[in-house]
């Protein structure tokens, strides 16, 4: 029998009402100004960024996906360099490595969380290898550290994937704090969200900064005077703003999304289904909460006819979808990103759930058997 509770698996509209009136406010902001591109709002808010994570420069741009871009092109990576990053991630951080004109190689990751693996990046870095992106999956840090210790030898910089991870940390460091540049994500769903797209790169290196600007803007110093190549990726004021207002929250947010974690870690705790690993020295902050199970198709089912909404982040690994097939043919094998695709399942999983949304859901699984 189908439960009279419907629970979605994200209510993006909650997020909107809770801050209705402070996001008018916001709006109105802007529209007062009278300036919509690269203005007060978008420098405050990347100072105010900045100064959340710890870092020296924050760089607002139009996407996640812009950021790992703009990222890699601050580095001056392009034709004939190699990057490397996890199977499982989403495409778009394969796509930003193409769009800077690099070519992408898959490495694997552990089995316990889906964070890259350290043996499998090691066989994968070749003689063309530039960068490393490690991904920060479902909002916890991977070891950066030790990714770092592996790559700073060789000469390949460490550019961090935190587009799941705002505020997720690494024994006391902040995501996005530890390799050369961090790219961060600011799509609706996300734990920090712009009611659009949006990103930022952040470092602690004024040269990559002011490169960081100048690609972002066509590589212009001022008006039409181009000193680089580069593109159109700017955060406009709007987005700014909201950015702005949503920011204050952000800590209690992710503590709510840890309560919620804990319920459901809890009602798993004596079945076949378990939720990927919390990893030692680490700070979760739980973008998605994300369970593996042995036939993921039959707790979806049970889920579904209790009015639970769920989905698969990512039902393939990046090899997996046609225009990246070759990508699997790569120097080291990707059994593990494989077998996970296969078997995960997300769970709802937002600040505004209701605590009898979550007890329901809770239920549901502790149910499951």
């Amino acid at each position: 029998m189908r439960s009279a509770t419907t629970i979605p698996f994200n209510d993006l509209g909650r997020g909107v009402t809770a801050l209705r009136n402070e996001l008018d406010a916001a709006v109105a902001r802007v529209l007062d100004s009278g300036w919509f591109v690269l203005g007060g709002e978008g420098r405050a808010f990347e100072e105010e960024f900045a100064a959340t994570l710890g870092v020296t420069h924050a760089v607002g741009v139009a996407s996640g996906t812009d950021a790992i871009e703009l990222a890699l092109r601050a580095l001056e990576l392009g034709p004939g360099d190699e990057v490397v990053t996890q199977a499982n991630t989403c495409v778009p951080t394969v796509s930003a490595i193409e769009r800077a004109g690099a070519t992408p190689v898959l490495c694997d990751v552990e089995p316990e969380a889906g964070t890259i693996d350290l043996d499998s990046l090691r066989g994968a870095l070749g003689e063309r290898t530039r960068a490393v992106i490690p991904v920060h999956l479902y909002g916890q840090c991977a070891d950066a550290d030790a990714v770092l210790e592996l790559c700073e030898p060789r000469g390949i910089a460490v550019v961090e994937d935190c587009a799941q991870a705002i505020g997720a940390e690494l024994r006391g460091r902040q995501a996005g704090t530890i390799g050369r540049l961090g790219c961060f994500s600011f799509y609706p769903t996300k734990n920090l969200a712009a009611l659009g797209d949006g990103g930022a790169v952040v470092t602690d290196d004024e040269e990559l900064a002011e490169r960081l600007r100048l690609v972002r803007q066509y590589g212009q110093t001022d008006r039409y005077r181009h000193v680089t190549e580069g593109v159109n990726s700017r955060l406009d004021e709007l987005q700014a703003a909201v950015l702005r207002t949503r920011l204050p929250y952000l800590a209690s947010w992710n503590a709510r999304r840890t309560q919620i974690a804990a319920a459901y870690t809890d009602a798993l705790s004596d079945g076949p289904v378990r939720p990927l690993a919390l990893l030692p020295e680490r700070r979760h902050v739980f973008h998605l909460f994300v369970v593996e199970a042995p036939d993921r198709d039959a707790l979806a089912a049970h889920l579904e006819a209790r009015a639970i909404a769920t989905l698969v982040h990512y039902p393939s690994p990046v090899h997996g979808h046609p225009p990246y097939r070759q990508l699997g043919n790569g120097p080291v094998p990707l059994p593990v990103a494989e077998r996970l695709s296969a078997r995960i399942l997300s769970l709802p999983m937002y600040p505004e759930l209701r605590d009898d949304e979550v007890d329901h859901v809770a239920a549901a699984l502790h149910a499951f058997g």
